[in-house]
């Protein structure tokens, strides 16, 4: 079972969206016999991108999974999304992962994507190799490229291991400055050793030394050999090469090209034999039943253990749990404990996910990815394990939403199905937040940009067919006082029999931000029942919630009651209440009530030649910018905005920055709303309450 999991290969594809992720999978497919006809993501038939909404917008919006077995080795290929929409999913299938290439555009360079990429990467300790695609594409540029991955990745350092043979439409080949051959590709792939040519064999052999260098430093008996002019084998090369990828010392750079099947095949013989093994990648930190961490090693024969990493809802086949092996093994069929949700789960079968297809597989090792289909509780994040070894692995987590939309049903009847359907999205993708907001009334789904959420809608009705309407959401505004005012509420009534009568005086008064609200009993003397006393309580509450300028819960007010008066028959908690209600209008009216509105911290990230654009688009949103830091290429700006006119900055910025920039943003405090603007949010509000 050790040799099996020695002979697995997990690696991810990583990089910006239109980097060429999706077309380096595709002819590695090709390559390994797989498929018979190199698919184009243009032409929406590659093996990876298969969802229609991933055909209709020619891009990954969901991370494919495939495999291929290479001299005897399988190879399980993750295809990470590379849009910002998506990258809570890039993020989550990478931990699965034993490896990362990183997949730079020969022509674009490394955008901002890339470089989030590459964080993943370091957050969870996966060694990368770096592919620069695209090299035969119109002005593309290898030494550009490279310059722009050294200016871009500080750590771990990326050394060439390979060089271009000619260049744009002339690119046919690459020296391998590892083996020190040259391997040229004809219009079919195939690939063909040959003589390095004359011109580059000066670049060549000054690139061979310097790798050997990089690679020998790594080693303190090979660079003491090396500085003293001893010969060094091709196979310490190569093992002090894989021990310093392994250990993320270094990130080696390769280079070819996708679409024109250049340099594929000495790229499938690197993950072989440089990339690292399940077994090589070592433990895994989890919680024992004592809360305890420990690390669980990939170990065949430990007690099995495993975490989903990505669920996939179909309305039909129910629930496909795709997990990572960690330790132990598992047959086809049988029983695991899921801790978090406190459930024992039974399947029936294991599955193998060859793209759009799952076929059965026969068992599981450290290291295999695999699913398992109809599991009734667990979803994305989840450990399984045996019952009598219980453990819990410390998963990503999503990352943050950055717009909302309010949904509701298009048609009729619709209504109850709207938030059950989502939910089912939910455990598919989450990176998607629904809530219910208790103050607008709004169910809010939020996302991580418009795109994202409008493929949502589209796999709503797709999968559920079930038809929703976005809208933006109604801010939250909130209403509070600032002045201290004494009223009285007095609700008087005659009617036959019994009267209704309830009299109390309140002094309101102004408290500190977020503060929320304040009832003290001062009443002396008896002048009301301490049995009323709650009744104005809650009038006055009840009051608060509906608001006095436009409908909106009033904050962060103290009310004390301090006298009023009572009749022996007529008195009730219900004329009591009214009264309350009445001593909190009444007291709106003179403590100068205002309008408050929700202020978001918000962080953007952005290219330097797009801050002149971003800081007067800040200006014009009613921002104060709080600080500024450069962090590499990109300056990050940390600003005060209010919520209003922040909605819709997710596509807002990807139009200023060309998709560079990036945002977060969470809630701050509230803050007086400017006088105008307070009027016309005030005359919309009312004139909409008019019309319900």
């Amino acid at each position: 079972m050790a040799e099996m999991a020695d002979n697995l290969r997990n690696i991810a594809l990583v990089a910006h969206g239109g980097a060429g992720k999706t077309s380096l999978a595709e002819t590695m497919l090709f390559k390994a016999g797989i498929t018979n006809r190199l698919g184009r993501v243009e032409d929406g038939n590659t093996a990876m991108d298969f969802e229609p909404e991933e055909i209709k917008r020619t891009s990954s919006i969901s991370t494919g999974l495939h495999q291929y077995t290479w001299n005897k080795y399988l190879t399980t290929l993750l295809d990470t999304p590379g849009d910002q929409n998506y990258f809570t999913d890039t993020r989550l299938c990478l931990e699965a992962a034993d490896g990362a290439i990183v997949v730079v555009d020969g022509v674009d360079g490394v955008r901002f994507q890339t470089e989030q990429a590459w964080d993943f990467a370091g957050e969870f300790n996966i060694p990368c190799a770096i592919f620069i695609n695209k090299l035969d594409k119109e002005r593309s540029d290898f030494d550009r490229a490279f310059q722009d991955v050294l200016d871009s990745f500080e750590a771990p350092r990326p050394i060439r291991v390979q060089l271009p043979i000619g260049a744009e439409a002339d690119f046919n080949g690459v020296v391998d400055l590892i083996s020190m051959k040259a391997y040229t590709f004809d219009a079919d792939g195939k690939m063909t050793e040959c003589d390095i040519p004359a011109d580059m064999r000066d670049d060549v052999d000054a690139e061979h030394e310097a790798f050997i260098e990089n690679v020998a430093e790594t080693d303190d008996e090979l660079i003491e050999r090396y500085l003293e002019g001893e010969a060094i084998t091709d196979e310490e090369i190569l093992a002090a090469l894989r021990k310093g990828v392994i250990a993320r010392d270094f990130v080696p750079v390769l280079c070819g090209s996708a679409t024109a099947n250049i340099g594929i095949d000495l790229l499938m013989d690197f993950i072989i034999n440089l990339m690292p093994s399940p077994q090589d990648r070592g433990g895994k930190i989890a919680v024992n039943a004592d809360g305890e961490e420990i690390e669980i090693s990939p170990d065949p024969d430990a007690p099995f253990s495993a975490f989903v990493f990505k669920t996939i809802a179909d309305p039909y086949a129910g629930r496909l749990n795709l997990f990572r092996v960690v330790s132990g093994t598992l047959g086809s069929d049988g029983n695991v404990y899921n801790p978090g949700k406190r459930a024992k789960e039974r399947f029936s079968q294991l599955l193998t996910v060859l793209g759009k297809e799952q076929k059965p597989a026969k068992g599981a090792v450290p290291g295999s990815i695999l699913a398992v289909a109809k599991l009734k509780d667990t979803t994305t994040g989840d450990t399984l394990c045996n019952d009598s070894n219980e453990v819990q692995f410390k998963c990503a987590a999503p990352l943050p939403t950055l717009i909302s939309f309010a949904v509701s049903a298009k048609n009729q009847g619709d209504e109850d199905k709207i938030f059950s359907s989502l939910s089912k999205l939910l455990e598919e993708d989450p990176g998607l937040k629904l809530d219910r907001n208790s103050q607008t009334k709004e169910i809010l789904l939020s996302g991580r940009g418009q795109v994202h959420i409008e493929v949502v809608t589209e796999k709503l009705k797709r999968k559920f067919n079930v038809e929703v309407l976005l809208k933006t959401p109604k801010i939250p505004y909130k209403e509070t006082i600032k002045k201290k005012v004494r009223v009285q509420g007095r609700h008087k009534k005659q009617t036959g029999g019994h009267g209704q009568f309830g009299d109390c005086w309140i002094q309101m008064e102004p408290l500190p931000k977020g503060s929320g609200f304040q009832f003290t009993d001062a009443i002396v003397g008896g002048a009301i029942p301490k049995t009323y006393i709650p009744a104005v309580e809650k009038g006055v509450v009840e009051a608060a919630e509906r608001g006095y300028l436009a409908g909106f819960p009033c904050v962060d007010f103290k009310v004390s009651l301090d006298d009023g008066s009572f009749h022996a028959v007529d008195s009730s908690e219900m004329a009591f209440k009214i009264a309350g209600s009445l001593a909190f209008k009444k007291a709106m009216e003179q403590a100068k009530p205002v309008l408050l509105e929700p202020i978001m911290d918000v962080t953007v990230t952005t290219p330097d030649e797009f801050m002149g654009d971003i800081m007067g688009d800040m200006n014009s949103r009613r921002g104060k910018v709080m600080g500024m830091d450069a962090e590499g290429k990109y300056q990050v700006i940390k600003a005060q905005v209010p919520l209003s006119e922040f909605q819709t900055y997710a596509p807002d910025l990807r139009s200023i920055t060309g998709g560079r920039g990036t945002y977060s943003m969470e809630f701050s405090h509230y803050e007086e709303v400017p006088a105008q603007m307070a009027e016309k949010v005030i005359e919309k509000a009312n004139k909409e309450k008019e019309n319900e």
